[in-house]
């Protein structure tokens, strides 16, 4: 099923020890990236989370966000890292002496910075509150899934709609070009009898320039391929897999096709179709960035 990369997916739990709320926002990225926000006092868990999240999400850029609050009125302990408040004096004190200034700071202040006092959960309560967690997150997934999907139907009904077009214009190009050739050979059979004397026609060097032009301009093997890239362009819509990239590199093959046909073409007509061409897959690229 084709699905977007963009979408929005909430999710809430009441749990034993914590009441739950994740987000989860998705955006367009070339690859798969994860970002995860939890309390620093649940970073075990971190991974956890982008684990699971990557089992459903193959492509985009995936904000995760988590808020945990104390439903069960356990206190939380509150551990001091003494080593870490002696590396931060110290390294005060180098600064103080580096600058030529006092040092004054305090046990208070020390006590303020990052990590010094932290409050943590008993680590032997941490798989409950993955438990607490679990279902929140598996419901935003579900919320975001949902999204993605619904939009995936939108963007598929238009890259078929445009998908018919691109080979209306093919169709068009197809039936021009067999006449290419011909009108080539009447005006250049036109042009000589103005500048030569009647019955001056060279009929096998004529038939020579009419035949080099035939094979300069002949497009039957671009139209061929491209044609094949609207099939499996199409085909590939029908998936149940992530084609976002295989969708963008089919884009890639049918604008260089149609830029061999645009330098061959030798007829107004075509010029024009290879424009309307450009201008369509221009379209379907923009619309194929945002599919997963």
């Amino acid at each position: 099923m084709l699905r977007s990369m963009t979408g929005f997916g909430r999710g809430e739990y009441l749990g034993r020890l914590k009441q739950v709320t994740v987000e989860i926002k998705a955006v367009n990225h070339r690859f798969s990236e994860v970002q995860v926000r939890l309390p620093y006092q649940y970073a075990m868990l971190e991974e956890r989370v982008r684990k699971l999240v990557l089992n459903y999400f193959s492509r985009g850029r995936i904000d995760v966000v988590i808020k945990l609050e104390n439903t069960s009125g356990k206190q939380r302990e509150l551990q001091v890292d003494k080593d870490l408040a002696v590396t931060y004096y110290k390294k005060i004190e180098e600064l103080a002496v580096a600058i030529g200034i006092p040092c004054e700071v305090n046990v208070v202040q020390i006590a303020q910075f990052p990590e010094v006092l932290v409050l943590r959960e008993p680590e032997e309560e941490m798989e409950i509150i993955w438990q607490d967690l679990l279902p929140a997150l598996q419901k935003a997934v579900d919320v975001l899934l949902q999204m993605r999907e619904k939009e995936g139907w939108k963007l598929k009904e238009d890259l078929v709609r445009r998908i018919q077009t691109l080979q209306q214009i093919h169709s068009k190009i197809l039936q021009k070009s067999p006449q290419v050739v011909e009108i080539y050979r009447q005006k250049l059979a036109t042009r000589l009898q103005e500048v030569l004397p009647e019955g001056q026609i060279d009929e096998e060097r004529l038939a020579l320039e009419v035949a080099l032009l035939a094979d300069k301009c002949n497009l039957d093997e671009e139209l061929v391929r491209l044609n094949s890239h609207f099939m499996q362009f199409a085909q590939a819509l029908e998936e149940d897999t992530a084609v976002g990239r295989k969708l963008d590199f089919l884009l890639q093959e049918m604008n260089r096709e149609v830029n061999t046909i645009g330098s061959k073409a030798n007829d107004v007509e075509i010029t024009q179709a290879v424009v309307a061409l450009k201008s369509e897959l221009e379209k379907i690229r923009e619309q194929v960035q945002n599919i997963e």
